[in-house]
């Protein structure tokens, strides 16, 4: 067993308490008849200094065209979060899910567009050969965990949606603007654990 993945599991494992410090849940504005279960994959490189894979969204997209996401979305009838996650990610990044040592789920919110999302941890081999789909990746990059992690670079913001004012996070990496769900998901895991708690 990797330290990386042993001191990950072991934070996660004890960091449940936090509950959903660092997310916004956005139960009281979804005006849905019923929510829709999705999941998204957290992968972080096995590195000496760990990193986090992200993608850019095609501007065609019908929903958060252009955004900076985790690979994921919608589950499939019967399928758990962490395969919908796995499955998702290899869909869009080609990473293959028997190489993805999984730490965990995450806190599960709602998002404003009527999602019940759950993120899944894993750690994935640094050397991985990604291979993005055009039709759902416009493009992807590895932002360094330690600098998503560190809450000085969560910068807070307002923005207004379905004519409510709400409250996002923005992180700035490397010229790559990260807001909204996907920010909100590393902010909550900036509450859970630091890189120096994994890397000791």
């Amino acid at each position: 067993m990797s330290m990386l993945f042993d001191r990950l599991q072991r934070h996660f494992a004890q960091t449940q308490h936090v509950g959903m410090a660092g997310i916004r849940d956005d139960s009281d504005f979804v005006d849905l008849p019923e929510l829709r279960d999705a999941a998204v994959l957290i992968p972080v490189t096995e590195r000496d200094e760990p990193g986090v894979l992200l993608t850019h969204r095609p501007d065609t997209m019908p929903s958060h065209p252009g955004q900076v996401s985790f690979p994921g979305g919608k589950l499939e009838p019967g399928e758990t979060v962490i395969e919908a996650a796995l499955r998702e990610a290899h869909e869009e990044l080609a990473i293959d899910p028997a190489r993805v040592r999984v730490v965990g789920e995450a806190t599960t919110f709602v998002t404003g567009t009527g999602y019940r999302l759950t993120p899944v941890l894993g750690v994935i081999p640094a050397e991985m050969e990604i291979r993005p789909d055009p039709r759902e990746v416009a493009g992807w990059f590895e932002a360094p965990l330690r600098h998503l992690l560190d809450q000085d670079n969560h910068k807070p913001k307002i923005g207004m949606f379905n004519g409510h004012e709400r409250p996002y996070v923005e992180i700035d990496w490397d010229g790559h603007r990260i807001w909204g769900i996907t920010a909100g998901i590393i902010a909550h895991l900036s509450h859970r654990f630091t890189v120096d708690d994994l890397l000791g």
